[in-house]
């Protein structure tokens, strides 16, 4: 005698929720569990490169600032070599920074930032020469899968457009969507870089 098969209902799909600030990120939600904590500072004292500040904020397709998004970058230092051991480059590793940050969306403004050094070119594959560039990966309430994209500098123009993923987008208007302007406020210098998910400007995402 065959034994009856039950068969259950597939549960309904998630999206990124409430708890990304709690579980990723819990001092800004207001509990300070960790001993050390992730966060948006990457510099210390002793970290070599010019000193920037990276801020912005994530809007969605209604042009309404997303305020509990979380945000993880991931750079090269100043001299182009990232804190890796699959980095093979031939160049200075900066023992003082590690490239790599987490922060979320103010709930109030929905603006993030991170204070970090702008990075340096790296030597991408065969041999082609990638312009100073930031990493990004973003999730937040209704995005199923974290997104990826990148973050250049307006004022590398040069570097820019020589840059062979900058290059592989199609529509060169699209570009501009990965380009952060270069602001001087009180001897701080910052770069804007605001993320639309979706509608006009939407900024480009990679599939990685």
């Amino acid at each position: 005698m065959l034994n009856q098969v039950t068969m259950l209902k597939e549960t309904a799909s998630q999206t990124a929720g409430p708890y990304v600030h709690i579980g990723l990120a819990p001092k800004q939600a207001g509990f300070d569990i960790f001993e050390n904590n992730f966060g948006n500072v990457l510099t210390t004292s002793q970290t070599k490169g010019e000193r920037i500040v990276i801020q912005g904020r994530v809007i969605d397709g209604s042009g309404t600032p997303v305020r509990d998004a979380l945000i993880e970058i991931w750079q090269a230092n100043a001299a182009g070599k990232y804190n890796h051991p699959a980095d093979r480059q031939e160049k200075d590793l900066d023992p003082t920074f590690r490239g790599w940050g987490r922060g979320c969306t103010d709930f109030e403004t929905g603006t993030y930032t991170f204070e970090t050094i702008k990075p340096g070119q790296v030597m991408g594959r065969n041999g082609r020469v990638m312009a100073p560039h930031v990493n990004f990966w973003i999730v937040a309430r209704g995005i199923n899968i974290g997104l990826n994209t990148r973050m250049y500098f307006s004022d590398e123009t040069d570097a820019n457009s020589k840059d062979p993923v900058l290059n592989l987008i199609e529509w060169e208007v699209r570009r501009k969507t990965l380009l952060a302007e270069r602001i001087e406020e009180k001897g701080q210098v910052i770069y804007r870089f605001d993320i639309v998910l979706q509608g006009q400007n939407e900024t480009v995402f990679f599939d990685v």
